[in-house]
């Protein structure tokens, strides 16, 4: 964006991680921001933290009742939706296909991808008349698949090609789509993937040095930042410790 002053922000998922440090890097350089989630509490603590630039909507981005509802009552200042941010999202499970639970695959179908489209194309009017951008939150497991990643790569996956997609078909309208994949960072991402082991979380951030939410709210408010004749179709990034190589070989005996 050109002139980040008066321009309004719609993120997901903005009470952790990416959403909520996106949250603060935005509001610390002039734009307003809505910010949604399922936790009241986290969200009432970033508002009196950021103060009246911050606008809250507690829902669960699944419920498309809910989400509608929240859009059509958006205060008169906060409808002007210059940049969506599609953060929420999760990954639950991790075990192996075959022994995976299927509430879980569909939790982040329902997720990761309807709830995603379905709050993009709400908002698309508005992004089109106001020449905004769309950053899509996807994930290397987008591109790289692991064990027990199975759905959850799956859904990111449409999350980048969807990104694609939309940048096709919004050619002409000045609106700039991205899609971000990040690899290994902390946040709560592994505690709500294994269904609250923090200890699996410690073990798997442990000495590895992983990427921050700041380091991914940095890279969202860069995007954000890049002139309007500019777009950054995608970015993947990983901390240093981490990488794509080597393959999985299954040996008998």
């Amino acid at each position: 964006m050109d002139n980040p002053h008066d321009r309004t922000a719609f993120i997901t998922g903005a009470t952790a991680g990416f959403g909520r440090a996106t949250a603060r890097r935005l509001i610390d350089n002039g734009w307003q921001v809505i910010a949604t989630g399922r936790r009241a509490d986290r969200l009432d603590a970033l508002r009196a933290e950021l103060g009246d630039a911050l606008h809250t909507a507690c829902f669960d981005i699944r419920d498309e009742a809910a989400m509608r509802a929240v859009l059509d009552s958006l205060p008169e200042r906060f409808r002007g939706i210059d940049l969506l941010v599609n953060n929420a999202g999760l990954a639950q499970g991790t075990k192996p296909a075959q022994d995976a639970l299927l509430s879980d695959w569909k939790t982040m179908i329902d997720t990761n991808v309807t709830a995603l489209v379905t709050l993009t194309h709400a908002l698309l009017p508005t992004l089109i008349a106001r020449q905004g951008a769309i950053i899509n939150i996807s994930s290397t497991a987008a591109t790289y698949p692991y064990t027990g990643g199975n759905a959850y790569g799956g859904t990111k996956a449409f999350v980048s090609q969807f990104s694609l997609g939309l940048r096709a078909d919004l050619h002409g309208t000045g609106v700039r789509v991205t899609a971000i994949e990040p690899g290994m960072a902390e946040t709560e991402f592994t505690v709500v993937r294994t269904h609250g082991d923090q200890a699996a979380s410690d073990k798997l951030y442990g000495g590895a040095n992983p990427m921050t939410a700041d380091d991914i709210a940095e890279t969202i408010f860069w995007v954000a930042s890049q002139p309007a004749h500019l777009n950054i179709n995608r970015i993947e990034l990983m901390p240093t410790s981490q990488s794509f190589a080597g393959f999985q070989v299954a040996r008998a005996g």
